[in-house]
């Protein structure tokens, strides 16, 4: 095995190649994934997912990270298997840095590095947050500038994105994030985890105007809060005599009614963020794109205010490592390399206090 110092793989000083095999490994939270991506396309996208979490009702961090540490090899052989590729042929490795929880961003990270150092290829660190949205250009081309609604388990922003890693932030959420919402939510419904997809799929059967919940913060133009709404869940079903009996026989509603206040939020914001920024391009991005309100919700947008609307396929809008071998992709392409003492970063707050 060769190994190289810290200044073979610097930043920007390995130029961009023409054609190019890149590794995409995604370990930020309860998924193991790995994907091959080429000049040509998408050529793999495996997905190890952890059950063990189910029974506590929400992601264990400890439990996580020893399971990407069992299951990460097999992962990534498979993903090479499937897309009939030679490891030989892997001429760089993309790799989730962060946000995510850092036990788990560490097995991925130091297996990519031991690749890396292994096969003399170089790495590429990825955004999490970034890969979301470029997500959006595994199968589909949207034209810049456009606004992004990413919203995730973790993180609910609006990104004016004037080019390609040109990034602007308009406003995050400033507590829960939309798809942590929906999991508190559902664990206050009795719902199995994680609760977001049940959620959406009961809500296809309910009345979404059941009952209004609140929507915090609909006077800030690009600004998020859905903690107070979980409160709200908890104390109307606090006031229902025989509790469990009223949610047996309107759960459906509830979720529905829960849906759409967040998704009306959501899209409001959206609104601003396109009045403001003047584009005539939206692309929904995170885990939470999936949700078929929400898709429906920006469909009509874009049809109102003459937009065109980009949406991940659904196998790209979860936690996946397409959308990191397809951003480690772009990245190559624009020589946007790491070294060997690239860092994990648990949240955003900490990859600023990185940059400063």
């Amino acid at each position: 095995m060769r190994l190289h110092s810290n200044r073979a793989h610097a930043a920007n000083s390995l130029k961009p190649m023409s054609d190019m095999t890149i590794l995409g490994i995604e370990s930020s939270c309860d998924e193991t994934a790995a994907a091959v991506y080429t000049d040509s396309g998408l050529k793999s996208n495996i997905i190890a997912s952890q059950a063990v979490h189910e029974q506590y009702g929400g992601v264990v961090p400890e439990l996580a990270s020893r399971a990407h540490h069992k299951t990460i090899w097999r992962t990534v052989q498979q993903a090479l298997e499937e897309s009939d590729t030679a490891i030989e042929d892997i001429d760089a490795v993309a790799v989730t840095r962060g946000p995510g929880l850092m036990g788990s961003l560490l097995v991925g990270l130091c297996f990519a590095k031991g690749l890396c150092l292994a096969r003399d290829i170089p790495l590429i660190g990825v955004n999490h947050m970034d890969a979301h949205i470029y997500a959006n250009f595994i199968e589909d081309n949207p034209s810049f500038p456009f606004v992004s609604l990413t919203v995730s388990g973790g993180h609910t922003q609006l990104v004016h994105v004037t080019a390609s890693f040109e990034h602007h932030l308009l406003g995050q959420t400033r507590d829960d994030a939309a798809g942590e919402a929906f999991d508190k939510i559902g664990k206050i419904l009795g719902l199995p985890y994680p609760a977001g997809p049940v959620i959406d799929d009961r809500s296809q059967q309910g009345d979404p105007k059941f009952y209004d919940f609140p929507q915090a913060m609909l006077d800030n133009d690009f600004e998020f809060s859905f903690s107070g709404l979980k409160t709200a869940v908890k104390y109307f079903l606090e006031d229902r005599d025989n509790r469990e009996q009223f949610l047996e026989d309107h759960l459906n509603d509830i979720c529905a009614s829960v849906s759409r206040a967040i998704t009306e939020v959501l899209i409001k914001k959206l609104r601003n963020a396109v009045d403001h920024t003047g584009v005539d391009t939206i692309v929904l991005a995170g885990g939470v794109s999936a949700n078929s309100m929400l898709r429906s919700k920006a469909r009509e947008l874009a049809s109102e205010m003459d937009c065109k609307l980009h949406i991940p396929k659904l196998a790209y809008c979860t936690d996946n490592a397409a959308m990191i071998a397809m951003t480690g992709y772009l990245m190559a392409k624009r020589g946007m390399y790491a070294d060997m003492s690239l860092k994990p970063f648990a949240n955003l707050k900490a990859l600023k206090k990185m940059k400063a």
